[in-house]
């Protein structure tokens, strides 16, 4: 990641904290290289005094470690099953607010938090725009261990073209926070990603997918233009609500 993505990504996320966090909120924290900037921001937005009496859902053990060292008050969706807003990021994204999420490998918590959120605000920069979903980036399945080759010829029967066992740099399979696996399957460009979804989600063994629709509120794009903000509109499409 260059310095001017990096940048992009604080911006987007520095934004969304501008303009949806409030004092008192109970607020979902994302995973990933986007919504840490949010995590920071916040964090010294509370040290400062400028916000109050926030709780924060994190969206995994590594947030949770992160958020504990910067000193915002935790709580678990046990606890707040309802929450005001949720900032994350996303590895793709369109202007329809489809999203695909996982590369961090945190997606079932984050959809977990996502549909508990009465606001959920994806935070990109302009790279991760896509006119459809699967362009970019492959969807990450998370599986459990038994029979997972077996879940391997079935992606393939959808239409994935690739289907890889995520592994560390020793090769050993990469585990989720709930001790499963996760494929990554790259599909040609998406004409329908809720067909795929309903398949991932009827398959026994399948824990989770990485397609988020109909879950982003709101779209935060940063980028050489400045920013984009988009809001989900009742027919599901993205509007432009504000650019900088």
């Amino acid at each position: 990641m260059d310095d001017m993505q990096a940048n992009w990504k604080r911006q987007a996320a520095e934004h969304a904290v501008a303009e949806c966090i409030r004092s008192r909120m109970v607020i979902g924290l994302g995973h990933g290289s986007t919504a840490i900037f949010a995590l920071r921001r916040i964090a010294q937005l509370l040290h400062e005094g400028r916000l109050t009496g926030l709780t924060g859902i994190p969206c995994s053990t590594q947030v949770q470690h992160d958020a504990e060292a910067l000193g915002i008050p935790l709580a678990t969706l046990d606890d707040y099953p309802q929450i005001d807003v949720t900032i994350d990021g996303a590895d793709e994204a369109t202007t329809e607010l489809q999203v695909i999420k996982g590369g961090g490998g945190a997606f079932l918590r984050e959809k977990m938090v996502a549909q508990a959120s009465r606001r959920e605000v994806i935070v990109i920069d302009e790279t991760k725009l896509s006119s459809r979903l699967g362009a970019r980036t492959p969807v990450p399945v998370e599986v459990v261990p038994f029979g997972w080759q077996a879940q391997v010829r079935f992606l393939r029967t959808l239409g994935a073209t690739a289907v890889d066992l995520r592994c560390h740099d020793d090769r050993t399979p990469w585990r989720t926070d709930q001790g499963n696996l996760i494929l990554d399957c790259r599909f040609p460009p998406l004409d329908d990603p809720a067909a795929i979804a309903r398949a991932l989600q009827d398959r026994a063994g399948m824990v989770e997918h990485g397609l988020f629709l109909g879950l982003a509120t709101d779209l935060i794009i940063a980028g050489a233009q400045g920013i984009t903000h988009l809001t989900r509109t009742s027919n599901d499409q993205g509007t432009m609500d504000d650019r900088r």
